[in-house]
């Protein structure tokens, strides 16, 4: 494990020393802002529908999408993977440790800014305390499984942005929330069958239980490790090149 430390620490690096995380720090604000403005108009809606849109449905994966992508991504668009890969590391190794940057801040900004969120929208009574934290650890979790998939999926192709933005706001913004045979495909459906269990919360579905949520979750990371560390072992260095 000590010969992925430089891995992590050079994810770290490019991650956090681009303007693309000042941009994410502003868009995991955005809920606490509505949170904000909703307390400061006396207004008193549940915090859970507030939580999901904002935050299960926005931000959380949108910032998964956007680190998972560039934590491996990058390095391979801009050739410098190759000094990476050349490392006598196993691969499932390196992307392990990607995989891990990536969820680290992603849960990072994530689980605050849900918390506040729900906190500010519901107020402090402790069905509302509930609400909030269920949904940050639900978060948490999702977002991890969203990092992971998100990182393999960049080893398989440069255009993982884009398709993962599709994924994120076709797939998961609409058909899974509407479609109930399709949940099972959903991690936006299996973190709100995790903040269903931990919180008071509605998803509009009948939710998924707690298990078979994190059957799911456990999957997703488990296969994008496998996939991706699989696709990783295919890229040759030749010499010359």
């Amino acid at each position: 494990m000590i010969e992925t430390w430089p891995v992590i620490g050079v994810t770290l690096r490019g991650l956090l020393g681009r303007r693309r995380t000042v941009l994410l720090v502003l868009l995991a604000g955005l809920p606490v802002a509505v949170g904000l403005l909703i307390r400061l108009t006396g207004s008193s809606p549940e915090a859970a529908p507030i939580l999901d849109t904002l935050v299960v449905r926005t931000v959380m994966p949108l910032v998964a999408l956007v680190f998972g992508t560039a934590a491996l991504g990058s390095e391979i668009e801009d050739g410098t993977a190759v000094f990476l890969i050349i490392k006598p590391i196993p691969r499932w190794r390196i992307l392990l440790a990607k995989m891990s940057v990536a969820a680290l801040l992603t849960v990072a900004l994530v689980m605050p800014s849900t918390v506040l969120t729900g906190i500010l929208a519901g107020g402090l009574g402790s069905s509302s305390l509930a609400t909030a934290f269920g949904f940050a650890l639900a978060a948490s979790v999702g977002g991890i499984a969203y990092a992971g998939a998100f990182v393999a999926l960049s080893a398989f192709t440069s255009r993982a942005l884009l398709l993962g933005l599709g994924y994120t706001l076709i797939w998961e913004g609409v058909l899974a929330g509407l479609l109930e045979g399709t949940r099972f495909l959903s991690i936006r459906q299996a973190t709100l069958g995790v903040a269903a269990a931990l919180g008071d919360v509605d998803p509009g579905l009948p939710p998924l239980d707690l298990g078979t949520s994190i059957v799911i979750l456990v999957v997703v990371v488990g296969g994008s490790l496998l996939l991706g560390s699989l696709r990783l072992a295919r890229f040759e260095v030749r010499g010359g090149d």
